[in-house]
């Protein structure tokens, strides 16, 4: 069997570590290390679920001036060699004595000089995949070298998806539209919510998902009361207001967007926050450009919905999506983060009911030097009414 062709053409991956080294250089970083699945991968294309499996680090060096190196188990060597990348080290893993730190702190000597900066992501929204004491021996091996912040530098290059990305997270959202057209079909009152959830996800792998990393909803009389919650088996009764809300995977990138179902007719202070919601949405989509802050965004959505006289949910209300189900920025009142074209972005403004009811929307969206290009299928401003 032939192997599955790369998510990307070798150029992709060229110029976005191009753009990763500029940024390395005004920040005066001389090689990158990137241990998460989303970074290698937005570095080499390299796609695989294996990451579930918490038994093997993984390391990629994007050094100044040449190409990146993979420092990796040689489990991964194959499907790493069907990247762009030529340099692949290996070392037998798991190794209980030295899980590839020895090989890691010996490239990266041969990498970056005495007196270097080595850069990994320390900042909010990134994590160090790989054990703390085996950091901590990495950075004692390697001292002379600082071990600095780069997290301001991928995200600056992350943030701005290419045309590539934009198409393939485009492509995700149609999967979910597809998915959620069918849920008349799979919820019906007296299903349980938690075949709803498992019909649902099956839905969209029929569909064309790769995967459904993330899903979540809720249902209730007149709205629900959170938005993360996994589903139980209490069945949808008339009045109960239904929300999926998926983050599916295609080719590596993510959708990220909710719907709301009336089970039988709504309440008219359920569809009136509906409607509101959807208008509110649609009013900032016609108003985002870049150059506008992610707080203004938020800005403009709660004054919006305290216009309509509903009460907007605190907390932030949108952020980032691309390859993984959040990104930044954030659209909360403390985030200054200045929009730029390209970035692809998800509204999702939410507002309180009653105590312990809240109804939530959201919708994804690139920035375009013009304004916001719409990438899941807009919801409609009437609830949709499933049964009687």
């Amino acid at each position: 069997m032939a192997d599955p062709p790369p998510v990307f053409p070798p150029e992709e991956f060229r110029a976005r570590t191009a753009r990763l080294q500029a940024t390395m250089a005004r920040h005066g970083i001389d090689a990158l290390l990137l241990t998460t699945p989303w970074d290698l991968f937005y570095v080499t294309g390299f796609l695989t679920r294996f990451w579930e499996s918490p038994a093997r680090p993984w390391f990629v060096i994007v050094p100044s001036g040449a190409d990146p190196v993979a420092v990796i188990p040689e489990i991964g060597a194959d499907l790493m060699r069907r990247t762009w990348l030529t340099d692949i080290r290996t070392w037998p893993a798991p190794d209980p004595r030295d899980d590839g730190v020895t090989l890691l702190a010996d490239t990266l000597a041969a990498l970056v000089p005495d007196g270097g900066r080595i850069g990994l992501p320390m900042g909010a929204e990134s994590h160090l995949r790989m054990p703390l004491a085996d950091y901590q021996r990495l950075t004692a091996v390697l001292a002379g070298r600082d071990f600095t912040d780069a997290t301001a530098t991928i995200r600056q290059v992350r943030e701005v998806k290419s045309e590539a990305e934009i198409a393939l997270i485009r492509a995700a959202c149609s999967i979910a539209g597809r998915a959620f057209d069918r849920v008349p079909d799979i919820a019906r009152p007296g299903t349980p919510l938690s075949r709803v959830f498992r019909d649902f996800q099956a839905a969209l792998l029929q569909e064309g998902a790769d995967w459904v990393a993330y899903l979540a909803g809720g249902a209730g009389p007149g709205g629900y009361g959170d938005v993360i919650s996994p589903a139980d088996d209490r069945p949808l009764r008339e009045g109960d207001v239904l929300m999926l809300d998926t983050g599916a995977v295609h080719r590596g990138h993510f959708c990220d967007f909710d719907r709301n179902f009336a089970i039988g007719a709504p309440a008219p202070a359920v569809q009136r926050a509906h409607a509101a919601l959807v208008a509110a949405t649609d009013h900032v989509l016609l108003a985002l450009r870049p150059g506008m802050t992610a707080r203004e965004v938020h800005a403009r959505l709660f004054a919006r919905l305290r216009d309509a006289g509903l009460t907007p949910l605190g907390g932030r209300l949108g952020h980032g999506l691309g390859l993984t189900l959040t990104e930044w920025p954030s659209f909360s009142p403390l985030d200054d983060t200045p929009l730029r074209a390209g970035m692809v972005l998800t509204l999702e403004p939410g507002v309180e009911l009653e105590p312990g009811r809240i109804l939530v929307h959201e919708e994804n969206l690139v920035l375009r030097e013009n304004g916001a290009e719409l990438l899941s299928p807009p919801a409609p401003a009437v609830m949709p009414v499933i049964g009687p």
